[in-house]
């Protein structure tokens, strides 16, 4: 795998920097507690993935979930900050990074690449995310850039933001339909982190331009690619 032209890498952050199983595990009693709400706002994300750029995104989001609850886009703006955005804020503090994560973007950020954050969730939700946060060149929730993944606007605006063309960019992310299908369609290679089971029968995705399931097997061709090419 060929990464010479790449300049700055940029990442996922739920599912990519950590396991979504670890997220489950420590809130699977506060999802049933509010089972109902979290049913309804699945919905109204499907229905955010799918719609055009917006510049009123979080209103509009309201609005279609206000539908769901039946009540108004004020008290339904009211409850996804209480439920999701500032409910689910504790739930990370004690989660762990995927093994060789942070270790991965240390090393990248000490040979001079680019590091950035784009997310669906807003990352400050995560506090300063395992210590990252503090190495990035740039961050954006896909909310703020006003369309979630995989539309081309919230990596448009990363590539703005890290000051380089697409090509010039890895994205790594876990969601195939969202992060591999976005960043590729954007211009940027990617990366796709799979499950490790996925990986003992040899899952790979046919448009990503790598497929891992430990961050061992990323830095090692990545830095490998890089040491080759100095030689």
């Amino acid at each position: 795998m060929d990464f010479s032209n790449i300049k700055g890498v940029a990442f996922d952050i739920d599912g990519t920097l950590y396991r979504t199983w670890k997220l489950n595990v420590r809130m699977s009693i506060y999802f049933l507690r509010h089972s109902f709400f979290f049913l309804k706002y699945g919905l109204v994300r499907n229905i955010m993935h799918r719609t055009d750029a917006l510049p009123n995104f979080v209103q509009v989001q309201s609005e279609h979930m206000a539908k769901k609850l039946k009540t108004t886009p004020e008290d339904a703006k009211a409850k996804l900050d209480k439920v999701v955005y500032k409910g689910l804020e504790k739930y990370f503090s004690k989660i762990k990074p995927c093994r060789g994560s942070v270790e991965f973007i240390r090393e990248l950020k000490s040979q001079g690449y680019k590091i950035a954050l784009l997310s669906d969730f807003p990352p400050e939700q995560k506090g300063d995310i395992w210590g990252i946060k503090e190495m990035c060149d740039f961050i954006i929730g896909s909310e703020e850039a006003g369309a979630l993944k995989p539309h081309p606007v919230p990596f448009k605006k990363l590539a703005d933001g890290m000051g380089l063309p697409p090509e010039q960019i890895l994205y790594i992310g876990n969601s195939h339909k969202y992060d591999v299908v976005g960043s590729k369609n954007a211009g940027m290679m990617s990366a796709w982190l799979i499950s490790p089971l996925s990986g003992i029968f040899g899952k790979k995705s046919k448009i990503a331009d790598f497929t891992f399931c430990h961050y061992k097997q990323l830095a090692d061709a990545f830095f490998q690619n890089k040491d080759s090419e100095q030689r």
